[in-house]
C-alpha cells in the first residue's frame, strides 16, 4: 500500500524541492491567474508540497496561482517552474493542511487496491468555511462541521447519530441523511445544488 515519504524541512512551513515524493494523478479543475483569467486544467501529479497542472494557461515563474481540484479542494502557490504544456505550483500550506493533502493523495493512489469506488455522483469539494447548522424537522439546530461538499450531497462531522432517511436542513439546504459514519453523518440534498448556493462555503 501506498504512504508518503518525507524528508525534514528546514522549518515548520519551509518546503524544499523533493522533500515530498509526487503521485500520479488525473484530476480535472480550474485555475485562476493573478490577472483573474480562469482556465480548465488537470493535475497531473501532485504532492503535499507541489501539483504539476497540464492547462492552456501559460502564467510568469513566480506568479501567484488558486485552483479548485477535484477530490483536493482548493489549492494555492506560486509558479515554480515552466515547460511547454505544463507547469508547477509550489503549494502554499500549514502543515496541517500539508498532512490533509497527503492523506488525500493516499487515499486516491490507493483506491484501486481498496477496491473503492473510482468517483462519486459529483465531485466532493474540501470547504473552506466549516462551521454551519443541521436543523432537524421539529426545528431545533445543532452545530455541525462541513468535512465535504458536492452538488448533490455533504458529510459532516456531528454527534448527533441520525437513522439514515431523517430528513434534515444543512445550512439552507434541504436534504436526508444516507449514511452513519464514525465521524458523523453523510447527506443527500433534496435537489442539485448550484456552484453559487456552495460559494458561501467554498
Amino acid at each position: 500500500m501506498f504512504t508518503f515519504q518525507h524528508a525534514q524541512t528546514a522549518g515548520p512551513k519551509q518546503y524544499d524541492e523533493g522533500a515530498f515524493q509526487r503521485v500520479t494523478v488525473n484530476l480535472s479543475g480550474r485555475l485562476m491567474l493573478a490577472n483573474h483569467e480562469e482556465y480548465p486544467c488537470a493535475a497531473v501529479d501532485m504532492s503535499p508540497g507541489d501539483v504539476i497542472f497540464d492547462t492552456a494557461a501559460r502564467p510568469r515563474p513566480g506568479e501567484r496561482i488558486i485552483a479548485y481540484v477535484d477530490h483536493v479542494g482548493r489549492l494555492e502557490g506560486t509558479v515554480s517552474k515552466l515547460s511547454d504544456a505544463s507547469f508547477v505550483v509550489r503549494l502554499n500550506a500549514t502543515e496541517r493542511k500539508r498532512e490533509k493533502l497527503a492523506a488525500q493523495l493516499t487515499w486516491i493512489a490507493n483506491r484501486h487496491e481498496l477496491g473503492l469506488p473510482e468517483d462519486r455522483r459529483h465531485d466532493r469539494l474540501t470547504p473552506r468555511r466549516t462551521r454551519t447548522q443541521l436543523t432537524l424537522q421539529d426545528g431545533t439546530s445543532y452545530p455541525c462541521r462541513l468535512i465535504d461538499l458536492s452538488l448533490s450531497g455533504a458529510a459532516v462531522d456531528t454527534e448527533l447519530r441520525l437513522p439514515a432517511g431523517t430528513p434534515v436542513t444543512l445550512g439552507a439546504m434541504r436534504g436526508r441523511v444516507v449514511r452513519l459514519f464514525q465521524e458523523g453523518l453523510a447527506i443527500e440534498f433534496a435537489g442539485i445544488q448550484t456552484i453559487e448556493t456552495l460559494r458561501e462555503f467554498l
